[in-house]
């Protein structure tokens, strides 16, 4: 049976100021590294279902046919600057050795065996996600395999239901449990209190976007405990990274953008 990657324990070198402009020096990029980041396409309720931006008609609660307003699909927001950020970002605050060129598969991609570590968010848009049973299968053996995947910005309880009423598919007996602030993924990189509301641009960490007011995180586990599936809901990781070189967007916010996710990175290739 084909086995996950695996990748080694890294060490820290500190924290280098979040808008330093980047340059090519400063990055160890590496065309067989340990790490590249692979964002996930999916497919949103209504656009299968032949919503706005999928065949005409409006789509389902928290977007139109899972397109957003730029007219880009909900799977693509951020890319390709966040993705490449945070793989500048896991280079320049580690001794992980990076690919130089993000990503993007399907579930039913039989590459996605070949990395540990995959990426998606806005799964609350047009509906939620809609998945085919093959995606289904092979996310679901993936993940039981030892893979993991980080769910990342999307908002509000409208949005929280489109979520896990298509994604409760890939494991209908486990339960998505709370984690709190002491659970090891704070720990296994940076010391972090637990999780962190990261605004997007414009934005300020006073208030989520939608009716929740307060950033969380919560998961599926696998039998022996382990994280399956890290769910990062009321905050958004992706414009961390992506504005991390954007004038107006504060410095904090990117610092702990960077924090979480190469937390979350690490426990992923140590567990």
């Amino acid at each position: 049976m084909r086995r996950l990657c695996s990748c080694l324990v890294i060490a820290v070198f500190g924290w280098s100021c979040a808008h330093a402009q980047p340059g090519a020096e400063d990055i160890a990029y590496d065309p067989g590294g340990e790490f590249n980041f692979v964002r996930v396409q999916f497919d949103s309720y209504s656009s299968r279902m032949g919503g706005f931006g999928g065949g005409g008609g409006f789509g389902g609660f928290g977007g139109f046919g899972g397109y957003l307003g730029d007219g880009g699909p909900a799977w693509s927001i951020d890319f390709p600057g966040a993705d490449s950020n945070f793989l500048r970002g896991v280079s320049r605050l580690t001794n992980i050795r990076v690919m130089q060129d993000p990503i993007v598969l399907r579930f039913d991609d039989a590459r996605i065996f070949d990395y540990p570590f995959l990426y998606m968010l806005e799964v609350g848009q047009g509906g939620g996600i809609s998945l085919s049973t093959e995606e289904i299968e092979n996310l679901r053996e993936y993940l039981l395999r030892g893979g993991f995947l980080l769910i990342d910005d999307f908002w509000g309880t409208r949005q929280w239901d489109n979520f896990q009423s298509g994604f409760s598919q890939v494991f209908p007996d486990r339960e998505i449990v709370e984690l709190q602030p002491d659970h090891e993924i704070f720990r296994t990189y940076y010391d972090i209190d637990g999780p962190k509301m990261i605004p997007a641009l414009s934005r300020s960490d006073a208030r989520g976007e939608q009716d929740i007011d307060v950033a969380s995180n919560h998961a599926i586990l696998d039998d022996d405990g382990r994280v399956m599936v890290l769910i990062n809901w009321n905050s958004d990781m992706g414009d961390g990274w992506e504005h991390t070189y954007h004038p107006d967007y504060p410095t904090r916010y990117a610092n702990s953008a960077y924090q979480l996710g190469i937390n979350y990175l690490i426990y992923s290739l140590t567990h």
